[in-house]
């Protein structure tokens, strides 16, 4: 290839018209199903929701839904972020996910947040390398999948400053 792994990988947003892509890699990559607000909320949140490529195929995604705080502050939950087995380890989930951080600062949203399930040690491991720390757990939180519990991983973005 010898343009490098970066090159081959680009990101596309979710509209109507794709949003059966990220629908089939979240059969493919999660044990829950979606319902009709996931996606309502994931096409919401216009630019923080995703599609991955790696040289033209689609193999991941991220979805957020953008959430108001009291005192109308913005914060970013992340729904799902994934990337099929055999693309893993080739920087698509960090890219989805430097891009969902770039967005936050540029836009002077300071949390993002997400749950993880207690076992699932690749993601948690995974997003600490991006300086989310565990805040919360919480006990049977998925139903359907075991272990039922997960926890609640959170980065505060600390924005540019302004110039004096």
């Amino acid at each position: 290839m010898g343009a490098g792994r970066e090159a081959s990988i680009s990101l596309d947003g979710v509209r109507d018209k794709n949003v059966m892509q990220l629908k089939k890699l979240n059969t493919a990559l999660f044990p829950v199903r979606y319902n009709d607000k996931y996606y309502a909320d994931a096409l919401a949140s216009g630019d923080f929701t995703k599609l991955a490529y790696y040289n033209d195929i689609c193999v991941g995604s991220i979805a957020c839904r953008l959430e108001k705080k009291e005192g109308g502050a913005i914060r970013v939950y992340i729904m799902t972020l994934g990337v099929l087995a055999p693309y893993r380890g080739l920087g698509v989930g960090t890219r989805l996910l430097n891009h969902v951080l770039d967005l936050c600062a540029k836009q002077n949203i300071s949390e993002i947040y997400l749950h993880v399930q207690t076992n699932n040690e690749d993601a948690i491991n995974f997003y600490k390398k991006f300086g989310f720390e565990i805040t919360e757990t919480i006990h049977n939180y998925y139903t359907n999948i075991s272990p039922p519990d997960c926890y609640v991983l959170t980065k505060f973005v600390s924005q540019p400053q302004a110039k004096k």
